[in-house]
């Protein structure tokens, strides 16, 4: 299997504090992410996500590691020139349009002049912003900002892209937009490090994942192999019965409509709920099995530490 990005015991501290004192950030970090794959690197807030970013691109150093990309040094230039990155709080030079910005930011990586308008435009189709081309930044809201972002990250027409946080900060459209340019950048044979807190979108889109926790990788792996298939509890929502009925069978809550939404946790209780509902001449509007989700190991891993 093609590695693109290889890294080994990687360990960063910072000196914070008046009287400055050593705090461990990343804590002996090992993973591989393989070619033409997205890779979800999901932690809470504070877990260390941005630094090991920092650390792969050559913004920061870290104490003590390895960090290959290509099977080349981070800090070559060759590896350099391969990939895109989105950090998380993005600066732009608002003054300027769409396609003056992506311009400005050809030029930096010498993108082929006789290539360069067609990649812009290409970019801008892409994001969805081919009609804003020729508006201001400064006119653009948080969700195109996040779009032209990408676009930058995209204009060297990278191997390997690192997205710091893409989907932050956008309403549900935004979200769904953004996920589906991430998903055609995987279809064009890029490979996608996708840095996020936001567990459903990660779980949508990933092949594999990561779960960093105070700096350091509790699980990782395909979503087939960390997710269980057994029903942890089935949700089923009845009508024409009272609540006092429910009593021993699961967790009961009352619903709009005069219905009742059961969780049954003991598989065998299933069929008394079923049975109850027929005799008392009810309805059963909904009947759903809940397997384990990237959340229920998200939450759980976090609590344990």
């Amino acid at each position: 299997m093609n590695t693109v990005l290889r890294i080994e015991d990687l360990h960063k501290s910072f000196k914070i504090g008046f009287i400055p004192k050593g705090k461990k950030i990343l804590n002996g970090i090992s993973l591989e992410v393989h070619g033409g794959e997205i890779f979800g690197y999901l932690g809470p807030n504070g877990a260390g996500k941005t630094s090991t970013l920092k650390c792969v691109l050559g913004l920061i150093f870290p104490d003590k590691g390895d960090i290959e990309i290509f099977g080349q040094s981070n800090l070559s230039v060759r590896a350099k020139e391969k990939i895109g990155f989105l950090p998380e709080n993005p600066y732009f030079y608002d003054h300027l349009s769409a396609t003056e910005f992506l311009s400005f930011y050809s030029d930096l990586t010498l993108v082929k002049k006789e290539n360069k308008q067609a990649q812009i435009e290409r970019l801008l189709q892409l994001v969805g912003l081919k009609q804003a081309a020729g508006l201001q930044l400064r006119k653009f809201s948080r969700g195109m900002l996040q779009r032209i972002g990408l676009a930058q990250a995209l204009i060297n027409d990278p191997s390997l892209v690192f997205l710091d946080e893409p989907l932050g900060g956008l309403d549900p459209l935004g979200r769904k937009e953004m996920r589906d340019v991430i998903v055609r950048l995987k279809e064009e044979g890029k490979t996608v490090f996708l840095s996020s807190h936001i567990l459903q979108d990660i779980e949508m889109i990933c092949d594999r994942v990561a779960i960093l926790v105070e700096g350091q990788i509790i699980n990782q792996g395909t979503l087939q192999d960390l997710i269980s298939e057994k029903v942890t509890v089935t949700e089923i929502t009845v009508s024409g019965i009272q609540i006092e009925d429910c009593e021993g069978l699961g967790e009961h809550y009352s619903a709009q409509g005069g219905r009742i939404l059961l969780k049954v946790y003991e598989e065998e209780k299933i069929a008394n709920v079923l049975q109850l509902v027929q005799d008392k001449k009810g309805e059963i509007h909904a009947l759903i099995p809940r397997t384990e989700t990237l959340e229920d190991i998200f939450m759980g891993a976090v609590k344990q530490r």
